[in-house]
């Protein structure tokens, strides 16, 4: 796998910022070889040739409360995961935003979702098609991923909300309710604003939820898992019922025996490359464009 960790000055973030990226390498040969695997998971396995302007499939991992674009590296297999489904990740530091354009004034939610993929096409083997991109999330990151698949459906497709807590939900009176109650985060409160001014705002997803009900907006494919044991489960819940109730088509885990951490989450990383995202043919590596 190779990886890479990108430093570059985002004019919409008006700073610096971190990215870490993955790509497929072992899956590949420049063609000096037999292209044949050696000594690499999946040896036996033929090597795809690198052609100029080649395009992967680009999954885009949001991290939770606390991390930064390594946490993904540092906690999981994730690359190998993604190596073995022959899909480059995207990792962005968001420092505990939310993914919110803040009340504060800094707006990770346009980086994502205007600058972050124009950068990534531009200067990485990334493919431009919806149909090649998916966003997943753990934590807070879950629910990021949420509201990224939600206010911005033609951008991926499938999201995949993994112990998603304390963020945007699909739950207004939940998330009202959490911005009055949890008085130990100021970074939640400074990211979100008033808890009364949450209705109707464009961190109310349930607007966003009905609206492509309402007009018949194609979102990706939803995937949410939370462990039985985890302290965020009910608020998972809410989310769950929340999407049902609007008559969405979700796939929906809770298995024993998990928590809050990253037992689970390493688990559920594998389900998601493995069986959930839909990578197009479940192909293993790119296609030039």
């Amino acid at each position: 796998m190779g990886v890479l960790r990108f430093n570059y000055h985002s004019e919409v973030l008006g700073m610096y910022t971190d990215i870490t990226v993955t790509y497929p390498t072992g899956r590949y040969t420049c063609g000096v070889t037999d292209g044949s695997e050696s000594g690499l998971p999946g040896s036996g396995v033929k090597k795809r040739t690198y052609v100029p302007g080649m395009k992967l499939p680009t999954v885009y991992m949001l991290h939770g409360g606390g991390e930064d674009d390594t946490v993904f590296q540092r906690m999981s297999r994730l690359e190998y995961y993604a190596e073995q489904n022959g899909v480059m990740t995207v990792t962005p530091q968001v420092n505990d935003s939310f993914f919110l354009d803040t009340r504060y004034g800094i707006r990770y939610f346009t980086y994502l979702t205007e600058e972050l993929p124009v950068l990534i096409r531009s200067l990485f083997a990334s493919s431009g098609a919806r149909e090649d991109n998916y966003v997943v999330g753990m934590a807070m990151g879950g629910n990021g991923a949420l509201q990224l698949a939600m206010r911005r459906p033609d951008l991926y497709a499938a999201c995949v909300d993994l112990s998603g807590g304390i963020g945007c939900t699909i739950d207004t009176d939940n998330l009202v309710s959490q911005l009055n109650s949890i008085g130990h985060l100021p970074k939640f409160q400074g990211a979100f604003g008033e808890a009364a001014g949450i209705p109707g705002s464009e961190y109310d997803l349930a607007v966003y939820a009905k609206r492509n009900k309402e007009e018949g907006i194609e979102v990706p494919q939803l995937f949410l898992a939370v462990g039985k044991e985890d302290f965020i489960r009910d608020v998972v819940r809410k989310d769950r019922d929340a999407l049902l109730r609007l008559g969405y088509q979700i796939t929906y885990e809770e298995p024993e025996g998990y928590a809050h951490d990253w037992d689970f989450w390493d688990v559920y990383l594998k389900k998601t490359f493995d069986e959930w995202l839909p990578i197009t043919g479940r192909r293993k590596g790119g296609s030039a464009e």
